[in-house]
């Protein structure tokens, strides 16, 4: 080999070796970017539990929506001889049920935590209960079965709670409550809790106070939820105060499926991996081949389609939107990204030419402090930014009605009617006549907010009908 040959295979040798530093330098300083993002779990302190019964949590028991229920609370940190007090108020009737309890350790603490299974409750009929453990009892609560003969549902839903300490999350859902008196149990998206630490578990009770002891709450999982690690983990205490997984878990993967009159939930958790969301796609199909609910309610952290960019969230998508398309679910409610959003599938074999709007109806939400810089994606029917939100589901015999309120004003903000009639699916869609508020006060400092800012003014500036 010739001197200037070696040369120049010296030059490709220390090119190569250069190119190679400097991707991985890149790819460092990316990590080290992305590093508390992936993997930084926030301190637990230490904290002593009370030795009174509290964070009383009412949930939904099994299957059977109508007439299950589980009560859920933690106290002390030794498990002792536990028990709920029921009084059927229709007939006086009073019966003791024991209760499970189980002793969780964290990084902070332990507490004895419990779980008492109400089954073949009575419908129609209202009872009072309370808890005992420690030898201690809790207060009185009352709650109330739905008439047997009422396949309807009204329920309050809504994304992403992660309120922050001494939130005002409780007072929004109370009063939102106090707006429909109606609704039956409250529903979240996911990240009900910011972290899965004591003092946010304990700020998640306040949230639920008075709320949570008279009417059943059902949520999926959200990252918040997770403690995060290369393989993320999902503690026990989870499952215990959320205790209708105890008993409908898939492996590890929190799921779960009910049945309320003529309409069925399925609950998935969409924060695990991708091996973890295979089974859980086996899960999803089997159970909603085996459905003859008139009504399908899907519910998911994570939106299938995303508000923050189209690449977010595919695993998650290609698991899941095939079969929600097969088998005819009507209605995916979704957290995760601060904001709100509403889809509609389009028919395109419409007889007038054009793509009419039809099932499923896919809705973001969320009711936390924190609100996120949003893509505006015109294959959205509408969009909301800036503030809280909560929706209202009522199915009414061959109608289902989602209707989105402002969480601060309680105000409409969006509305949509399904029309089920002899299996033949339509949507008239009432949120067109409302105007879109999108508000976002940028950081001056931040180029990324600025660029938001200028998104929205763009949106606003080619969808004028849409704000009017």
């Amino acid at each position: 080999m010739s001197a200037m040959a070696k040369i120049s295979k010296e030059k490709k040798r220390i090119a190569g070796y250069t190119l190679s530093f400097i991707l991985l330098a890149v790819v460092a300083v990316w990590v080290s970017s992305r590093w508390k993002v992936w993997f930084d779990n926030p301190s637990e302190d230490e904290y002593v539990t009370s030795a009174v019964p509290s964070r009383i949590l009412l949930t939904f028991g099994d299957s059977d929506g109508m007439t299950s229920r589980n009560i859920s609370w933690i106290c002390d940190s030794v498990v002792t001889s536990a028990f709920v007090e029921l009084v059927d108020l229709c007939n006086s009737d009073s019966v003791t049920y024991p209760a499970d309890g189980e002793v969780f350790e964290s990084r902070g603490g332990k507490s004895a935590f419990y779980v008492c299974r109400l089954r073949h409750l009575a419908a129609g009929h209202s009872y009072k209960y309370r808890v005992n453990s420690n030898n201690t009892y809790s207060q009185w609560y009352q709650f109330e079965t739905q008439n047997e003969d009422d396949k309807n549902v009204s329920f309050l839903y809504v994304g992403d709670v992660q309120d922050t300490i001494s939130g005002i999350a409780n007072s929004l859902l109370v009063n939102a409550f106090n707006h429909h008196k109606d609704a039956k149990f409250l529903v979240c998206g996911g990240d009900l809790t910011e972290r899965p630490i004591d003092s946010y578990w304990k700020e998640t009770a306040a949230t639920l106070d008075s709320l949570g002891q008279a009417m059943p709450v059902l949520t999926v999982t959200g990252n918040h939820d997770y403690l995060k690690d290369v393989i993320c983990k999902l503690e026990r205490r989870f499952s215990l105060v959320h205790s209708y997984f105890l008993d409908s878990m898939q492996g590890e993967n929190q799921v779960f499926t009910m049945k309320y009159g003529d309409t069925q939930f399925f609950l998935l958790d969409s924060n695990r991996e991708v091996f973890y969301l295979a089974a859980q796609r086996q899960w999803l199909d089997e159970q909603l081949n085996a459905s003859n609910a008139k009504w399908k309610i899907v519910i998911v952290h994570h939106p299938l389609y995303s508000i923050k960019g189209k690449s977010n969230n595919l695993i998650q998508k290609w698991m899941f939107d095939d079969l929600i398309h097969k088998y005819d679910v009507d209605l995916v409610l979704q957290g995760h990204e601060h904001a709100y959003a509403r889809m509609t599938n389009h028919n395109s074999d419409s007889n007038e030419g054009h793509a009419d709007a039809t099932t499923p109806v896919y809705t973001v939400s969320h009711c936390s402090p924190k609100n996120y810089r949003i893509e505006f994606d015109d294959t959205f029917d509408k969009f909301g930014s800036g503030s809280r939100y909560y929706q209202k589901v009522c199915t009414h015999g061959d109608s289902l009605i989602i209707t989105a309120y402002d969480a601060h004003t309680n105000e409409v903000y969006d509305s949509l009617l399904i029309v089920n009639y002899q299996g033949i699916k339509s949507i008239a869609d009432y949120g067109k006549t409302i105007a879109e508020k999108v508000f976002f006060e940028p950081d001056e400092g931040s180029m990324k907010d600025k660029e938001f800012a200028e998104r929205i003014n763009e949106y606003k500036k080619n969808h004028p009908e849409r704000f009017r």
